[in-house]
């Protein structure tokens, strides 16, 4: 029955509750400036925008692109700007003006929307579909200045972006440039574009931008999942409208600030971001991105298990994005120039010039309360340590080679043959994990029944050899219920209220007797973020029958916590766009995960616990749990996201009382 346990807790791991003040990594961080921008151009010079709708389940379920359709021609623009619309890739359009079962183009102009043609339906998330719309564009309009804005889901680097939603089918970011140059010649000192932007997920990237190099003057696109309301095309338009003469750095930053108050105005602000690139300060980034890779190469040569324990503690503290959590799922993304802040002791020679580098090329920004941290441009980590998503990512051919050599010696436990060779020369050769080839550096069998001791407060702790410690990225402890009536042991959940001494190391568990509960039901909660200011959680729920999973926010400087609302389950890599904020009557189903205490179970099952109706003002805070018999356990994680747990101890809590005995 115990391995069993071990089997379920080590499953399920995630970051509960609030960091101990003497885990708290203090990264300064400068205020962004009031920005401005001059003007450019002619008034009377024309522009084209392409708009690529790949309506996908955000039209058929929520009638996201009719609603900015609609938005669209709301706005006001003179005869020398026109907006050139492909819509298709989805099972169903909730307006009467596009057409299900086919591909729809139009043109709005000053005259109104007016439908050109409508063509066999097309697969949307098909670089030929793409490539064949930037043709009609370019043989069917003259423009002095073009903008292409893509609009769907998006997964960042290694998912891509617009997913059809009779297909499945997503553009990789090597199908955006090919398709992009089968029609238009790179040229960076002239690029045929003046911006590229996406009105999806995940997609302000590091790799993203260096795809668009000679394509684009700018960029502008989310590092973080972007709510519902997306982009707010009436106040964007009609400043275009109004301003023809401003530059892609201008419009840009039109498309920020009206983004963004559009998100405060329907209270999706917290975790929002947007970013402009200057994408002709790519050369210098690259460098100063790719010599960073490369001093982190020569360490991790010279002493991995230092090295990349101590790196991927940074890593893991670093503002991630899409979640990059078991349950939740992963979709390894992280702004790097967070990562090079926490890594500037590390890294010595290389992360200022880094930071130096992004924020010449990131010109504007925009961000909530709860993304603080971002510069702006994200990038991969292999925060799963699966050779599948490093091997999607080794194939992007705007990924520096460095990181590619850099994680794969994470993730193989191998220092690639060319490695030495690519610190003076350049490498064309992309490294691929094989899953059942892998020779790890890290190995974390001897730390499995490590012993938990019991100090005179009755706070369980572990003591580790220094061998052992320099093996890993993060501790946690795990908290189970059992409940011996219903045969049932229930996973409650993992407390990162610990205390983390790594230079001894020596973790002490700070449990007392309380855990987060929703209107008084205790939930499940996995952190997504554990910033210096602020935690974020997702809880699996039902929300009106429906899988779902409640985004809450807790606040350091306030000590309070906040709902953001709730965001369905996507797959095939796609982030969910839609937050549905709570109200009066909602039926919401708790879940948990569990296994029987005599059965043979040998994983974890998702268990519907409680199901209640919301009330106005719904509540979420710690408050204490109830009377029972409890598990607990420590977890030890490495870089590459291999986990042992040490042996289990017995909380019996009894009015309100805390008593700790080992387990027989």
């Amino acid at each position: 029955m115990l391995r069993s346990i071990k089997i379920l807790l080590a499953c399920a791991v995630f970051l509960f509750a609030l960091a101990a003040s003497s885990c708290i990594e203090v990264v300064e961080d400068t205020p962004d400036a009031p920005v401005s921008f001059v003007d450019k151009y002619d008034p009377s010079d024309t522009w084209l925008v392409y708009w690529y709708i790949c309506g996908s389940d955000l039209e058929s379920n929520y009638a996201s692109a009719s609603h900015d359709l609609q938005e669209l021609i709301n706005a006001k623009i003179p005869d020398n700007v026109s907006v050139l619309i492909q819509a298709g890739g989805t099972t169903r359009w909730q307006n009467a003006v596009v057409q299900s079962g086919q591909t729809n183009l139009f043109l709005y102009n000053s005259t109104g929307l007016h439908e050109i043609e409508t063509m066999p339906d097309s697969d949307m998330g098909d670089s030929d579909t793409l490539a064949s719309f930037l043709l009609y564009g370019r043989l069917n309009f003259e423009a002095d200045h073009r903008v292409f804005i893509f609009w769907d889901h998006g997964g960042g680097s290694v998912f891509g972006l617009c997913q059809d939603e009779r297909t499945n089918n997503t553009l990789s970011l090597n199908e955006v440039r090919d398709a992009f140059v089968s029609v238009y010649d790179a040229n960076p000192e002239n690029p045929p574009f003046e911006m590229v932007g996406f009105d999806t997920c995940l997609m302000g990237t590091y790799e993203m931008a260096n795809t668009l190099y000679g394509l684009s003057r700018y960029m502008v696109a989310s590092e973080e999942v972007e709510p519902g309301n997306g982009w707010e095309y009436t106040g964007l338009l009609t400043a275009l409208g109004k301003n023809p003469a401003m530059g892609g750095d201008a419009f840009g930053k039109v498309i920020c600030d009206t983004y963004f108050a559009g998100c405060e105005t329907v209270m999706t602000e917290d975790t929002a971001t947007l970013s402009v690139v200057d994408l002709s300060k790519m050369p210098a980034l690259r460098k100063a991105y790719e010599n960073f890779g490369i001093e982190a190469l020569k360490l991790s040569a010279e002493d991995p298990r230092q090295f990349f324990s101590t790196f991927g503690r940074h890593a893991k503290r670093a503002e991630n994005y899409g979640g990059n959590t078991r349950e939740k799922g992963y979709f390894d993304m992280l702004d790097i120039g967070d990562l090079a802040r926490r890594s500037q002791q590390l890294l010595p020679q290389t992360s200022n010039n880094l930071l130096s580098a992004i924020s010449d090329a990131v010109v504007y920004k925009v961000r909530g309360v709860y993304r603080d941290r971002g510069t702006g441009l994200s990038a991969f980590y292999p925060y799963d340590g699966q050779a599948g998503m490093f091997n999607m990512y080794a194939k992007i051919k705007s990924a520096p080679l460095p990181h590619k050599y850099l994680y794969y010696h994470l993730l193989s436990g191998e220092l690639p043959l060319d490695a030495e060779v690519l610190l003076n020369t350049e490498i064309v050769q992309e490294p691929v994990v094989s899953p059942e080839d892998r020779n790890k550096i890290f190995t974390v069998e001897d730390l499995e029944n490590t012993p938990i001791q019991i100090d005179s407060k009755n706070n369980a702790y572990v003591q580790l050899t220094k061998e052992q410690t320099e093996i890993l990225s993060n501790v946690v402890c795990n908290l189970a219920y059992v409940d011996e009536e219903n045969d049932l042991i229930l996973y409650v959940g993992s407390d990162a209220n610990i205390e983390l001494d790594w230079e001894k190391g020596f973790f002490r568990d700070h449990f007392n007797g309380t855990w987060p509960m929703l209107d008084g039901h205790p939930v499940y909660v996995e952190v997504t973020a554990n910033d210096d200011n602020y935690n974020l959680y997702s809880i699996p729920i039902k929300l009106n029958g429906t899988r779902a999973n409640l985004e809450v926010a807790y606040d350091r400087k306030k000590s309070t916590y906040k709902i953001l609302g709730v965001r369905g389950v996507s797959g095939h890599g796609m982030s969910d766009k839609n937050l549905i904020k709570l109200k009066a009557g909602d039926e919401i189903t708790t879940l948990h995960y569990g296994m029987s205490i005599s059965g043979d179970d040998k994983d974890f099952t998702e268990v519907a616990v409680e199901t209640f109706r919301i009330g106005d003002g719904p509540r979420f805070e710690v408050e204490e749990i109830a009377d029972g018999e409890y598990l607990y356990c420590f977890e030890f994680i490495t870089p590459d996201n291999e986990s042992a747990s040490s042996e289990f101890i017995n909380f019996t809590i009894k009015d309100g009382k805390i008593y700790t005995s080992r387990v027989e």
